[in-house]
């Protein structure tokens, strides 16, 4: 299913959100929670990254880090929104996830912009990844794999602006 990935920031109306999940095998529920909590953990992460890495001087790379951050910060509200509708809660740990954003961003805005683009490469690789898996694992209803299967294709779209930038250095 194609994904237009220019739309960082897609619509919502309130009749989306729904409890959901009600009629799931306690089985398929942990599963649900498990692949939610990571997502919205990774989310948090990959905002944060972005967050430290840019830097206060108007760029190319900067806008673009910019465009990412609002992006993440999209799907960092949809996750939340998804636990929620499902009867479940953000993971208590989930501050974990955001100090290492922070460290991951900070550390590779000091060691310059060709590591910038090469942890946000690594960081959505990984997203995609996780993305994959509970997409092919996982029994979703429809409306949840379409938030999913968009911000995968976002992430993907992250990788290819970065390895783009990548190649312009």
């Amino acid at each position: 299913m194609g994904y237009d990935v220019s739309v960082i920031r897609p619509e919502m109306r309130a009749e989306q959100v729904k409890a959901r999940g009600a009629e799931f095998s306690p089985g398929h529920r942990a599963e649900v929670k498990k692949a939610l909590h990571t997502l919205h953990t990774l989310e948090i992460m990959a905002t944060n990254i972005y967050k430290c890495q840019i830097s206060g001087r108007p760029s190319v790379l900067n806008t673009a880090l910019t465009t990412a951050m609002c992006n993440e910060m999209t799907h960092v509200q949809d996750f939340q929104t998804k636990l929620y509708e499902h009867g479940f809660k953000p993971s208590k740990v989930r501050w974990m996830y955001w100090m290492m954003g922070y460290a991951l961003g900070l550390g590779s805005r000091t060691l310059g912009t060709r590591r910038v683009l090469k942890t946000g490469v690594w960081a959505e690789a990984k997203a995609v990844h996780h993305y994959s898996r509970f997409l092919a694992d996982i029994e979703w209803d429809e409306e949840t794999r379409v938030f999913i299967e968009k911000d995968q294709a976002d992430e993907r779209g992250h990788i290819e602006r970065w390895r783009s930038l990548l190649e312009q250095l």
